[in-house]
C-alpha cells in the first residue's frame, strides 16, 4: 500500500492526504458494517464514513468537548431510528484500529522517529473509550425516555374521556382493570373533573367482563371523589359477575348515582333531562 507522505506532515495530515486509502481500510475492518452504510444512511440520516473521519479529527486534535457533542448526537440518533448497537460498537472498534494502522504506517515513513507510542495510547485509546461511553449512555436515556413517553400515552388512551358537551363525558372502560390501571383512573378521572369542571360522568363498563374486588372498591372511591367534587356518576353496563361480586361484598351505589343497562339508554334518558 503506497501512501502519500512528506517529512514535514502531522499524523493528522498523513491521514487527511491519505483519506481514500482510510476509508478503504476502514472498510475492511468492518466485516459486518459495510454492507449496511447505505441502510444506515437511508434510515437515519447517518454518514457512519464522513463520521468516521469527523471522529477521528476530534481523536487526533483532542478536541473532548467536540468530542463529547458528537458522541451524544450519535447516541439521540442511533435510539431514534432504532438502529443495531452492535453495528455502532463494531464500525468504532473499526476505526480504533484503522487509526492505529496509520499511525503505525506514518512512523515507518519518517526518517526521525519521534513518536511516543506509550502517550499516543493512552490518549487516543481513552478518547475513543470516551466517546463510546457518551454514546451508549445517550442511546440509553433517549431510549428510557422514550420508553416512558410510550408509557404514558398507553396510559392516557387506557382511559379515554369523551365530552358530550362541556359538563358531561363519557368514559369507556374495555378489557382488564388491574391495581395499576385503577391508580390512573383514579388520577385521571379526578384530574379531568377538576380542570373541565365536569357535573357528570358516564362511567360504562360494558366491556369489563369480571373485577377483582379490590379494583370494586377502587371505582367506588372514584366514584365518592368525583361526588366531592360535585361530579355525579352514571354507571352503564354492569356485568352479572360484577353486580354479583358487589353484593358479596356489600357494596351499593349511593343515592346520587344513577344506573342505566346500557349506555345508549344513559345517553337517551339523561342528556335529554
Amino acid at each position: 500500500m503506497e501512501y502519500t507522505f512528506y517529512e514535514s506532515y502531522s499524523l493528522k495530515e498523513f491521514i487527511t492526504t491519505n483519506s481514500q486509502i482510510f476509508e478503504n481500510k476502514l472498510l475492511t475492518e468492518a466485516v459486518n458494517v459495510r454492507d449496511k452504510i447505505n441502510g444506515i444512511l437511508k434510515v437515519g440520516n447517518i454518514d457512519l464514513v464522513n463520521n468516521a473521519h469527523k471522529l477521528v479529527l476530534y481523536i487526533i486534535d483532542g478536541k473532548e468537548k467536540e468530542l463529547k457533542l458528537f458522541a451524544e448526537q450519535e447516541g439521540i440518533a442511533w435510539a431514534k431510528h432504532s438502529l443495531t448497537l452492535s453495528f455502532k460498537l463494531e464500525w468504532v472498534q473499526a476505526i480504533r484500529r484503522t487509526l492505529w494502522i496509520f499511525i503505525q504506517a506514518f512512523s515507518e515513513c519518517k526518517v526521525h522517529k519521534d513518536i511516543d507510542f506509550f502517550e499516543l495510547e493512552q490518549q487516543y485509546n481513552n478518547r475513543v473509550d470516551q466517546f463510546l461511553n457518551t454514546f451508549f449512555i445517550c442511546y440509553s436515556k433517549f431510549k428510557d425516555s422514550l420508553l416512558s413517553a410510550q408509557r404514558e400515552l398507553v396510559e392516557k388512551l387506557s382511559v379515554p374521556i369523551i365530552p358530550i358537551n362541556s359538563s358531561v363525558c363519557i368514559l369507556p372502560l374495555i378489557g382488564t382493570i388491574d391495581s395499576k390501571r385503577s391508580s390512573i383512573l383514579e388520577e385521571t378521572v379526578l384530574t379531568e373533573i377538576g380542570n373541565s369542571h365536569l357535573q357528570t360522568l358516564i362511567l360504562d363498563l360494558s366491556g369489563i367482563a369480571d373485577m377483582e374486588n379490590d379494583v370494586i372498591n377502587q371505582i367506588m372511591k372514584i366514584i365518592d371523589g368525583a361526588s366531592i367534587m360535585g361530579c355525579s356518576t352514571v354507571i352503564t353496563g354492569l356485568r352479572p359477575e360484577v353486580v354479583r361480586k358487589m353484593i358479596t361484598l356489600g357494596i351499593s351505589f349511593g343515592e346520587n348515582t344513577k344506573t342505566f343497562g346500557t349506555l345508549q339508554q344513559a345517553l337517551k334518558d339523561f342528556i335529554k333531562s
